[in-house]
């Protein structure tokens, strides 16, 4: 099974392929998709770019992150933005009738680290780990791909 992970943003979207074949997997690709300008200029490149992924990598099934808004610092600009790029990340892949999963970003790192409040850092080593990388991906992209690992975890 061929598994797609994307964390989605407005600004920069991860993301990150892997194989999985019962508990074995193996990384396929991964990278960012990096967006300027007005905020309908950025989700167009946004449905543009995972539409380019997409078509290139042919998955089986795509993970995008939940929305998540921090209760002690809520931003409801940044979560309408965020809202925006996933829903160019949705149309992207459901227009094409690939299959759709959704964690939050406390379930992936609880599937990947081990704890639900897991740093950046730590979720990259366990990546790395994970798919036998040299290096850490991006921090966006190794985002993804706890993305993807945590649907194989939770599926496999």
């Amino acid at each position: 099974m061929k598994i797609l992970g994307v964390d989605p943003g407005s600004r920069i979207t991860g993301f990150g392929i892997i194989k999985a074949d019962k508990l074995k997997f193996t990384y396929v690709g991964s990278g960012c998709i990096r967006t300027k300008g007005e905020l309908t200029e950025r989700i167009t490149m946004i449905f543009e770019g995972i539409s380019e992924v997409v078509e290139k990598y042919q998955p089986d099934i795509v993970v995008i992150e939940r929305a998540f808004m921090r209760p002690d610092r809520p931003n409801p600009d940044a979560a309408i933005k965020l809202g925006h790029a996933r829903g160019a990340i949705i149309s992207a892949i459901g227009s094409r009738g690939i299959k759709m999963a959704e964690y939050s970003p406390n379930q992936i790192k609880k599937a990947v680290v081990g704890k639900g409040h897991a740093g950046k850092d730590q979720v990259g080593y366990m990546v790395c780990e994970t798919l036998k990388l040299n290096k850490s991906p991006q921090e966006d992209a190794a985002d993804a791909l706890a993305g993807a690992i945590c649907h194989a975890y939770h599926c496999l």
